[in-house]
């Protein structure tokens, strides 16, 4: 997304800076701090990024649909979330108890360049991810910034109270990557990327806590994401005007961090590609609203004898649409207009018959006609 998707973004933080122009009543421009603005996880969504998307409107305010992001904003203004990606301290240098104090952990304390301590809130209303124990996922974690370092992953106890502060006796260390790969550069709505297998014998809510720890400096990044282990597959519920709804409910993991749930939605008949035979793509719209939508695409092995083995789909843009953010179950290897979305590393195997999905959310109006898919297999 560095071409299109870069202009995107460009012009989107325009209308951040204009936004706050407004709701700050000043006679600057204040826009997202880029020298102090490095990221959090954006699969299993962290609570800053859920909630701007959550919370972001045409015009380029914020405002929340979800409860807990509505007080965290009460707490501590819009500002932070137009940073959603600047959760860190400078000086923390890789320490943890003591330094972040418990009750404090999602914010990273106090001493970061934004307020973010309304994210602390011990309430089980956050927007939520959907997933299942022992699965494999794939975790991405923006690189607004891209440095150096090791991603530690940890998850809250079994036993753990959701409506308790989170403390660092909760917490339990599952893993850690250092300098995984990035699927695009920095400055956008790009990430590093990895497959993680997610802790067994869990249940129920809890948290994914990561801290990003910088090899060239003492800065570290902090995320909390709220998950729940109900044998979901990365749907994400609590984000838009529906907040019961899942906002990506037939998605094989990784889940759909940023799409608002069904506020007004349209369901055309699928849109069968044409291909090489090997393979057809179907495209099914889960949901629009203003100025947005999503539609999930089902992959389909043709052979009813033989299983299919890597998968790309293309199709043409033509009214000036651009992705809100990376595609799920799928690596994005042409921007738009013309795109092209190859399997991911763990869905590129299908069974004879069989199917896979994958998706996306989009800004721009909802295409008419839907675009023509074609799917090929090397």
């Amino acid at each position: 997304m560095v071409n299109s998707t870069g202009t995107r973004i460009r012009k989107r933080l325009t209308v951040w800076g204009a936004a706050l122009l407004l709701a700050l009543g000043t006679g600057l421009v204040v826009t997202p701090n880029q020298a102090t603005a490095h990221g959090v996880n954006m699969f299993p969504g962290a609570r800053t990024f859920l909630c701007w998307q959550d919370g972001l409107r045409e015009n380029g305010q914020i405002q929340a649909y979800n409860p807990a992001c509505a007080s965290a904003i009460a707490a501590n203004g819009t500002t932070p979330l137009y940073n959603w990606f600047a959760v860190l301290r400078s000086d923390a240098g890789g320490r943890t108890t003591g330094f972040i104090p418990d009750g404090q952990i999602c914010s990273g304390g106090t001493g970061g360049p934004y307020d973010f301590t309304g994210y602390n809130a011990a309430r089980t209303d956050w927007p939520t991810t959907h997933l299942t124990s022992g699965a494999s996922y794939q975790f991405r974690y923006s690189n607004w910034a891209a440095h150096p370092g090791t991603f530690h992953l940890y998850i809250t106890k079994n036993g753990w109270n959701p409506n308790a502060p989170l403390a660092w006796s909760s917490l339990e260390s599952f893993g850690s990557v250092t300098n995984p790969p990035q699927n695009g550069g920095p400055g956008a709505l790009n990430y590093y990327f990895w497959n993680q297998q997610l802790p067994s014998g869990k249940t129920g809510r809890h948290i994914i806590y990561i801290q990003w720890v910088r090899s060239d400096s003492q800065e570290n990044f902090f995320s909390c994401s709220d998950v729940v282990f109900d044998g979901g597959s990365g749907q994400v519920t609590g984000v838009g005007p529906n907040q019961s709804s899942p906002s990506n409910p037939q998605s094989p993991s990784p889940s759909n961090p940023q799409s608002p749930s069904p506020s007004n939605p349209q369901s055309p008949s699928p849109s069968p590609s044409t291909g090489s035979g090997a393979c057809t793509a179907t495209w099914t719209t889960s949901s629009t609203w203003s100025g947005h939508f999503q539609a999930n695409i089902t992959v389909r092995n043709n052979s009813s004898t033989a299983s299919l083995n890597g998968w790309t789909v293309r199709w043409n843009f033509t009214g000036g649409q651009t992705f809100d953010g990376p595609p799920w179950n799928a690596t994005l290897t042409g921007n738009p207009p013309n795109v092209v979305a190859s399997n991911a590393q763990y869905n590129g195997t299908i069974a004879a018959s069989g199917t896979t999905s994958f998706g996306f959310n989009a800004s721009g109006n909802l295409p008419n006609p839907i675009p023509t898919l074609t799917c090929t297999s090397p």
